[in-house]
């Protein structure tokens, strides 16, 4: 079938959209894709989403007009595509990930995104809420994208590790008997990108110049290192601001911007590097996705912190940028089919689950 994923990820940047034909075992084709940013208001409003989304409920009026705007945001990301379709894979915005045991409101994600306001916006079914069910089976609810990142690396190399540099850093680990391990390394660009706005009123740090232009400070990024979630075993996923509290008790507020934001990006390569020692075996190479893979000063630290060749997806002839749309593309035809979503391997649930609702 004929679909268009969407994906807001953590980074609160924007719609990313892409057309895929796929019966959800496969990819036939892959279309034409796009990017549509938020504008600066709501990726504020969304940001503070993210403070205040464990104390609200579900009826507040500033979540309700931040979810309408975010669902009519995708909404003119698809009409913008312009692609004949005939279902969307909407993931939605993130604002609150608790599956873990012990945590205050545990065992609970939540994105915002209203999927019966974008089917009448666009005429098409749409299949969405893809974690809730992983969660409510003891799962984890992330990462989802590691069995379409199988479907694409059929043909490449093995072992293999894909990683992903959004808000938060994700690795899928491919073994060569198909076996899948995977979950979130650590922060990546999220911290990063409420560094560079508090340091300079830029959203982000553009072509990495602030972290390249300091020296990470070794107290810091030593009590960083030694935060828990590093050393723990998959399965495991966080939420965006997990680390924030951990950031301030390691003293990361009292650096200069280069050098807090230089500190930032090698705790996030060291944190990748940490994740590879959950391998069952080294990958012959890290593929990079996500918006991270476009920080020189970030590339650079996990080209020193690992071992094995570091490179962007698009060696393997992926588009980095459209690359979680084009799963979520996947994870709709797999929705609609009745297929899993998620492995004991990808989130721990016991085995392996089929989750997400469709639209009437």
């Amino acid at each position: 079938m004929r679909t268009i994923g969407l994906m807001s990820g953590t980074s609160l940047d924007g719609v990313d959209a892409a057309w895929v034909e796929t019966d959800g075992d496969r990819i036939g084709r892959v279309g034409p894709s796009l990017t549509l940013p938020y504008e600066p208001e709501l990726r504020r409003d969304l940001r503070k989403l993210l403070d205040m989304a464990g104390d609200l409920p579900a009826d507040d009026p500033f979540l309700l007009d931040c979810e309408r705007r975010v669902t009519e945001r995708h909404a003119e990301a698809v009409i913008r595509l312009g692609q004949p379709a005939e279902l969307l894979g909407f993931h939605g915005q993130t604002i609150l990930h608790r599956p873990a045991a012990g945590r205050p409101g545990e065992g609970r994600t939540w994105q915002i995104g209203d999927a019966a306001l974008l089917a009448r916006a666009t005429g098409l079914r749409v299949a969405h809420d893809f974690r809730s069910a992983d969660v409510a089976a003891g799962g984890q609810g992330a990462p989802l994208v590691p069995i379409v990142h199988a479907v694409m690396a059929a043909d490449l190399p093995k072992p293999l590790a894909i990683l992903n540099l959004g808000g938060v850093g994700n690795v899928t680990w491919i073994g060569a008997d198909h076996r899948l391990v995977a979950f979130d390394t650590g922060p990546a660009n999220g911290p990063l990108d409420d560094w560079a706005r508090r340091a300079t009123g830029a959203d982000y740090d553009k072509d990495g110049r602030l972290a390249l232009a300091g020296q990470p400070d070794g107290a810091v990024l030593g009590r960083l290192l030694a935060h828990p979630y590093l050393a723990a075993p998959p399965p495991k996923s966080l939420d965006r601001l997990d680390f924030d509290r951990a950031l301030r008790e390691a003293g990361a507020a009292e650096l200069s911007p280069a050098d807090g934001a230089a500190t930032l990006v090698a705790f996030c390569a060291c944190a990748v590097a940490a994740a590879g020692r959950h391998f069952p075996e080294p990958p012959r190479q890290w593929l990079v996705a996500g918006g991270g893979r476009r920080n020189p000063a970030l590339m650079r630290a996990l080209a020193s912190a690992l071992a094995e060749p570091v490179r962007p997806v698009e060696v393997a002839g992926w588009d980095g940028d459209a690359l979680e749309a084009q799963a979520f593309g996947v994870l709709a035809a797999r929705v609609a089919k009745g297929l899993p979503l998620t492995y004991p391997g990808t989130t721990g649930t016991p085995e392996p689950l089929t989750g997400g609702r469709l639209t009437a």
